[in-house]
């Protein structure tokens, strides 16, 4: 049971009245402040924060409105707090890429096994992500979010040791290694999705409204720190390759990862007002909240918006470097370093994003909105380069800016995602999460194998490969436009009991 927070700690960060809950603007007189305080304690779905010094709003302005530092900014999750989750998300990542590279490998080279076995198996990952709303049901009943977080991580490591240990053991006994590594990538799925779910929530609720764009980068620059960790580490101790060193070396990072953490969540959650779990009278059925949750026309459309982007954003995944080699005749170590200016690419943009919005806030480059039409006209604008075979502009470039722009994409569409978590019942905030956890999920794993069967089936009817995958970046392009006209309807909507509450800049995520 978690100790209540000291008189010392500072003030809870909300969403600001534009994500569509409601604030206390000021309170005069000492026995108001207690008659607050009072009811805070007494309703833990209150939107009323408890407050710890007078003069302190628990819905302070925005920084348009004040300037300067805000009481917003200086409560909640600090930095090294949100550092600290990110390292969660190092953690993670370090397990995935195991999974989605090394086996992915040792599956197709070692085990000579057909590309269509390791392509199943991650499916399987990314079919479990549809479980997201309810993971982020549970931590919503629950009152709190770092048990969900610590299961989550408990299942995705075992998961990776254990898919460790089925494709070593599939040497020996394919089937039972393929149905062992079949079970344990599904619990890779279930346990991602109950940990990133949970923890983006808890990022949601605690990391102040202006912090929201670099909090977002910070968080997803770390996951990416994991991959690019793990997977030369890995790649060292596994060599010479022995079945027995690859559960080694699996079971050990499975095993930091899991240690990292836990390590770093201890203590985060108690930073924030603390949520009792609700009662069992008062709780509502799943299906309930969630039909609640996607009736709602804000979450509906960021929903499609989130599923339409992803699968636009993903369906280059496995079709750009067989493309320069086929059009621009690159070797595979061109092509792989073109990948590398790509990510890149994805990294400076996500950095701009972060340091524009924090250093521009109260002002219209602050837009959250802003950065994802950008974001997404730039990605559009790219892909049409591409399709047009490079008489346009030279393919680097055209690769590198096309990075710049999903990264900008990327990190404002996950700020805005936290932003929107917190609209509406707080009750509903890890459904809401959930629901859009699910849409990029699953159409992140369509997206490659979408993109990739599409290059084949038009190969078919044309005789030229290059006429194929400019008819696929063509698509892509017209998915990222559509995209853009879907976030620029995320018009202001009408709060219970309050007027129209504009969702400004992107539904009040500065």
């Amino acid at each position: 049971m978690r100790e209540p927070r000291s008189s010392t700690d500072s003030v809870a960060a909300f969403p600001p009245p534009s994500a569509g809950e409601g604030t206390l603007r000021s309170i005069g007189g000492e026995g108001q402040r207690d008659a607050a305080r009072s009811h805070a304690r007494r309703d833990p779905s209150s939107n009323v924060a408890p407050l710890s010094r007078p003069g302190l709003t628990a819905g302070p302005p925005s920084p348009a409105e004040g300037g300067g530092i805000t009481a917003a900014d200086a409560a909640g999750l600090g930095w090294p707090q949100i550092v600290r989750l990110g390292l969660v998300q190092t953690a993670l990542g370090s397990v995935v890429v195991l999974m989605t590279a090394t086996l992915n490998r040792v599956m197709v080279v070692e085990l000579a096994l057909p590309a269509l076995v390791p392509g199943f198996l991650v499916a399987l990952h990314y079919a479990a992500q549809v479980l997201r709303p309810r993971w982020g049901y549970g931590s919503d009943r629950s009152g709190t979010r770092t048990p969900w977080i610590v299961g989550g991580m408990a299942a995705l490591c075992l998961g990776g040791f254990g898919a460790a240990c089925g494709t070593a053991l599939a040497a020996t006994d394919l089937a039972l290694g393929l149905a062992l590594a079949a079970l344990s990538f599904l619990c890779v799925g279930i346990g991602a999705g109950a940990a990133g779910t949970s923890l983006l929530v808890l990022l949601s609720g605690g990391v102040a409204p202006a912090r929201r764009g670099a909090a977002a980068t910070i968080v997803w620059v770390m996951m990416i720190l994991g991959f690019a960790l793990t997977a030369p580490l890995a790649g060292h101790f596994l060599d010479p390759f022995s079945g027995l060193r690859l559960v080694a070396v699996s079971g050990s990072v499975s095993a930091i990862a899991f240690t990292v953490a836990v390590l770093a969540l201890a203590g985060v959650e108690r930073r924030l007002p603390v949520r009792a779990p609700e009662p069992e009278a008062a709780k509502k059925p799943f299906f309930t909240v969630l039909g609640h949750v996607l009736a709602d026309p804000v979450a509906r459309t960021f929903t499609i918006f989130v599923f339409v982007s992803m699968l636009a954003y993903s369906a280059q995944e496995l079709i750009l470097e067989p493309y320069a080699g086929l059009t621009f005749a690159m070797s595979p170590g061109a092509t792989t370093k073109l990948a590398g200016l790509q990510h890149g690419g994805v990294l400076a943009g996500m950095l701009l994003v972060a340091g524009v919005t924090l250093v521009a806030r109260g002002t219209p480059l602050a837009s959250l909105r802003l950065w994802i039409a950008l974001g997404c006209a730039g990605s559009a604008a790219a892909l049409f380069a591409l399709a047009a075979g490079g008489d346009l502009l030279p393919l680097r470039p055209v690769v590198f800016a096309l990075g710049v722009a999903n990264g900008a994409y990327a990190v404002a569409a996950i700020g805005s995602m936290m932003a929107l978590a917190g609209r509406g019942d707080a009750r509903e905030r890890g459904t809401r999460m959930g629901v859009w956890g699910a849409a990029q999920g699953i159409a992140f794993g369509a997206g490659g194998f979408l993109g990739a069967a599409a290059v084949d089936a038009v190969r078919l009817i044309t005789a030229e490969p290059i006429q194929a995958y400019a008819a696929v970046f063509a698509a892509e392009g017209i998915l990222f436009l559509v995209a853009v006209v879907l976030a620029l309807r995320l018009e202001p909507v009408r709060a219970p009991g309050r007027g129209s509450v504009p969702l400004n800049p992107i539904l009040g995520a500065r």
